[in-house]
């Protein structure tokens, strides 16, 4: 690692004793269990598992940790809205629909900018263009970023959901699918779709790295207003994640390779040339990101007739409180 990024990762360690500072105050009762996700789209929440830092962060606490596992956005969302877990990585756009369908979730810090979604077929598919699309059998996991993709696409060649048969499979459930025939086309999630490629030779025929929504680290509001120094903290030790994957790719791609189970070109496909860990805090560019991509939710029904979107987006974006917590790198 370099010297600079170990001096930004301690300096974030040692300021995490300062964080009740920044204006929070301290939570009325202790933390017992601090519940969140981890994820094979989201690497740094694997790298944060793997190296226990959150256990180590809040071991004087007496608080446990306890880790779940999202196999998709929608996972993701379905746990918090269950209050299952207090903090969960998922799409930008995903957590749209789901807070304009009353999860109750802020988003304050964004894990990376991928191209982690793409419209995938075999590689002797004939199937070329969008348009080849109509009348054929799609896979995509309902409530992620590819099926909003795989909207959002399709009205770039003029065609409707109803032009295509849509086939609601897990990510995972989809690559096999097509790659068995049983589907024409799949909206890919890496690292699965990343693995079809390499090791299936399947083709993407639709790629735009602007209709992938980012990843927003998602927390149940009660539990920021609840416990917002220890919301703090886990964002500190995203943080300490992040920074050391951007000095430590190929570390990053072996972790996810044995976390994911896909080899280890597979994860370094998904990491150096799909992910952007750049730019971790809610920004105007996430608000406008959302606010291009927010009327397909709209125009396809998917969420409830008279819903504020844009004001939806503005209470969802946590622009604030990351902010005092970020390191750039």
């Amino acid at each position: 690692m370099k010297r600079r990024t170990l001096l930004q990762v301690a300096a974030g360690s040692a300021a995490t004793a300062l964080i009740p500072g920044l204006g929070y105050a301290a939570s009325a009762s202790p933390l017992k269990e601090l519940r969140l996700d981890y994820a094979y789209y989201s690497p740094t929440s694997l790298v944060l598992r793997r190296f226990g830092w959150l256990e180590d962060e809040f071991k004087a606490d007496g608080t446990s940790i306890k880790w779940v596992l999202s196999a998709g956005s929608n996972r993701a969302l379905e746990y918090l809205n269950a209050n299952s877990i207090d903090i969960g990585s998922s799409a930008g756009l995903a957590a749209l629909l789901a807070k304009a369908n009353g999860a109750p979730i802020k988003s304050p810090y964004i894990f990376s900018q991928p191209e982690w979604t793409a419209l995938v077929v075999r590689k002797d598919s004939p199937v070329r263009t969008l348009a080849d699309l109509k009348g054929k059998k799609v896979a995509a996991t309902k409530g992620t970023d590819p099926y909003l993709f795989l909207l959002r696409s399709l009205k770039v060649a003029g065609l409707k959901r109803n032009d295509i048969e849509h086939v609601g499979l897990q990510h995972a459930d989809g690559r096999v699918a097509l790659e068995q025939g049983k589907v024409d086309a799949w909206a890919g999630l890496d690292p699965h779709m990343a693995a079809s490629e390499l090791e299936a030779g399947s083709r993407l025929i639709y790629r735009n790295v602007s209709f992938n929504t980012y990843g927003f680290l998602n927390a149940r509001e009660d539990f920021l207003a609840a416990h917002p120094v220890e919301a703090a903290r886990v964002i500190r030790a995203y943080e300490r994640a992040r920074l050391w994957t951007i000095a430590n790719p190929g570390d990053a791609a072996r972790i996810l390779a044995e976390e994911a189970k896909v080899s280890l070109p597979v994860a370094l496909l998904q990491i150096k040339l799909r992910s952007d860990f750049s730019n971790p805090l809610p920004s105007s560019e996430h608000v406008k990101a959302l606010q291009l991509a927010a009327p397909i939710l709209q125009d396809e029904a998917l969420v409830k007739p008279g819903v504020d979107l844009n004001r939806t987006i503005l209470d969802l974006v946590d622009t604030r409180f990351a902010q005092p917590l970020i390191v750039r790198a």
